[in-house]
């Protein structure tokens, strides 16, 4: 009999013939072959729990019931999830968000540092433009340090870092986060910006074979570039800025020992303003003079001002410009206490020990370098900061400082 005549046992009906391939001891039934009279029977068959039966279509006297359909396959049951595969999703979603946070912040870097070069290129030609292009960076600039939020100090890490144009900002970004610190009201810090973005705006007289000359300057080319204060202060008469913003460009460069220029002017006669935008240029020049074998380390630039230049500044703000950028600045170089090597992307100025590292690993190609949030590591700690030959060849490499330290800020909502 073909294999067609073959039947599930949910198709069995009253009518049906039945041929039982069972031996006699195997079932209940007086023979082996029979016609279907009731449903007692169907249901001693369906007992037998045979997958399928065989039907005889010429002694039946109905065809079989429609096989039902087939019930779907109960869910298998969850695999055991792994811990250590969790643990590695989470870091993973973990670096997926810092390195978009890091970007984002690298892009805002980039829109206020075209705006700076703009405005530069447009300081001669449209100076009240320029002027008006100034307040718009530092508006963004305000709306950022003195929203109901923290700030988180970057540096930047794309090519724009490098840019000719980042003193100005990074100068402005400084002055602006340390004014912050000191609790400076939102127009009080706007003041402060854009003496910070214009304090060396009178450069621009200064022919540039002085301003880019890597090799000590003479005397009588020191004296020109010093005048870059008085010229500065009579373009911003011209353009008539506000009296705070003219005393930040004209004494941007005087110490409170009296030992700067243009007046010699001791701490008591120079304004305020004027003496956190003299910390801020200050460690920024340590940091990216134009030769690059004289840069220093942030740390290094930090600790210079503190234990050797401390009488040139004021002792409270040189204090707080310390808190702000902490130990471990953004582009310092540390090493970790479990030996591992790091470059400081960020920071926060309230965990100042705590701040955002990404690391050297040579299982990892650079462009997927591991980036690590101490604020999110209570066991780790940096363990000392390094200097540039201190590090081997191959961690340098990889790490990838920026010969030009930039910095920008990030408001970080109160939940980080």
């Amino acid at each position: 009999m073909p294999d067609d005549h073959l039947i599930h046992p949910d198709q069995l009906c009253i009518g049906l013939f039945i041929q039982l391939e069972l031996s006699w001891w195997k079932h209940g039934f007086a023979r082996n072959s029979f016609k279907l009279k009731d449903q007692g029977q169907i249901d001693a068959l369906r007992a037998l729990g045979l997958k399928q039966l065989r039907y005889d279509p010429a002694r039946s006297d109905c065809p079989p019931l429609p096989r039902p359909a087939l019930a779907p396959p109960p869910p298998s049951a969850p695999l055991p999830l792994d811990p250590e595969a969790l643990a590695r999703q989470a870091r993973a979603d973990t670096l997926r968000a810092l390195r978009k946070r890091l970007a984002e912040v690298d892009r805002s870097f980039l829109k206020a540092g075209q705006r700076v070069k703009t405005l530069n290129q447009t300081l001669r030609g449209q100076p009240e433009h320029a002027v008006q292009q100034a307040g718009e960076v530092v508006r963004g600039l305000v709306e950022a340090l003195c929203g109901d939020h923290q700030v988180v100090l970057h540096n930047i890490t794309g090519k724009a870092a490098e840019d000719a144009h980042s003193h100005a900002l990074n100068v402005t970004v400084l002055a602006m986060l340390l004014g912050r610190q000191l609790g400076l009201d939102a127009e009080a810090i706007h003041i402060l910006g854009l003496g910070a973005l214009l304090h060396d705006i009178g450069k621009l007289e200064v022919p540039s074979k002085v301003l880019l000359k890597s090799e000590p300057l003479t005397r009588p080319e020191q004296q020109l570039l010093q005048l870059h204060t008085e010229f500065g202060l009579r373009m911003g008469q011209r353009l008539m800025l506000d009296d705070e913003v003219l005393r930040i460009v004209n004494e941007h460069h005087e110490y409170c020992d009296g030992s700067g220029y243009p007046r010699q002017l001791r701490e008591a006669a120079i304004g305020r303003l004027s003496r956190l935008v003299c910390i801020a240029n200050r460690f920024d020049n340590l940091c990216n003079p134009l030769r690059a074998e004289d840069a220093l380390s942030p740390h290094e630039a930090l600790s210079r001002m503190f234990a050797q230049e401390r009488a040139r500044f004021d002792e409270v703000a040189l204090k707080a410009f310390i808190r702000c950028l902490g130990v471990y600045p953004p582009g310092s170089l540390v090493q970790l206490d479990d030996q591992r090597y790091g470059l400081v992307l960020g920071m926060n100025p309230g965990r100042p020990l705590r701040p955002t590292l990404i690391l050297y690993d040579e299982q990892l190609p650079k462009t997927e370098a591991p980036i690590l949030d101490l604020l999110e590591e209570p066991g780790l700690a940096i363990a000392r900061s390094l200097r540039r030959g201190e590090l081997p060849g191959a961690v340098y490499a990889y790490l990838s400082p920026h010969r030009q330290l930039s910095y920008y800020v990030e408001p970080q909502t109160a939940g980080r």
